[in-house]
């Protein structure tokens, strides 16, 4: 399902784990949020444990894919982007969010490594983790954080 105007954009950049993939759409589904894959992927859009997580959800999921981060560069040039990573400086809270930005997250294993970070700092956030030996949430748990404090600061939230 495609939406006219989108409230966010969840970029998942080389997601390797189908079940979380499918989490997201559904919660992309849910939020009426527009959802870009962007490869290569660690899966095929037709496994079976990418379509389970996303239940019967998936024909109201606007999802675009993109082969590679070129692809997603070249068709998205001028966008409001936040980038989530654990080697980030600055909180989530402290993001000021704004109807139609591109929340972007990466793998499971690697997220969107440093050197891509690097260059974006300034856009860069993280979801603190208060145990030392805990070095990241779960890919489809910290998409869901991003995407309700960005729709609560929009005021998506108080719509039904």
């Amino acid at each position: 399902m495609k939406l006219a105007y989108p409230r966010l954009h969840i970029v998942l950049v080389r997601p390797e784990i189908p079940q979380n993939t499918g989490s997201i759409a559904r919660l992309a589904a849910a939020t009426r949020t527009r959802l870009h894959l962007v490869g290569p992927l660690g899966f095929s859009l037709d496994d079976r444990y990418l379509k389970r997580a996303g239940l019967d959800y998936w024909p109201l999921v606007d999802l675009v894919t993109y082969d590679n981060w070129a692809a997603f560069e070249n068709a998205h040039r001028e966008i409001a982007a936040k980038f989530f990573s654990a080697q980030a400086k600055k909180s989530y809270l402290d993001a000021s969010y704004a109807a139609g930005d591109y929340l972007f997250f990466g793998s499971e294993t690697r997220g969107l490594g440093r050197e891509f970070i690097a260059d974006r700092m300034a856009d860069s956030y993280r979801i603190p983790i208060f145990e030392t030996g805990v070095r990241s949430l779960n890919l489809s748990n910290a998409v869901s954080i991003a995407v309700y404090e960005a729709l609560r600061q929009i005021g998506a939230l108080k719509e039904k």
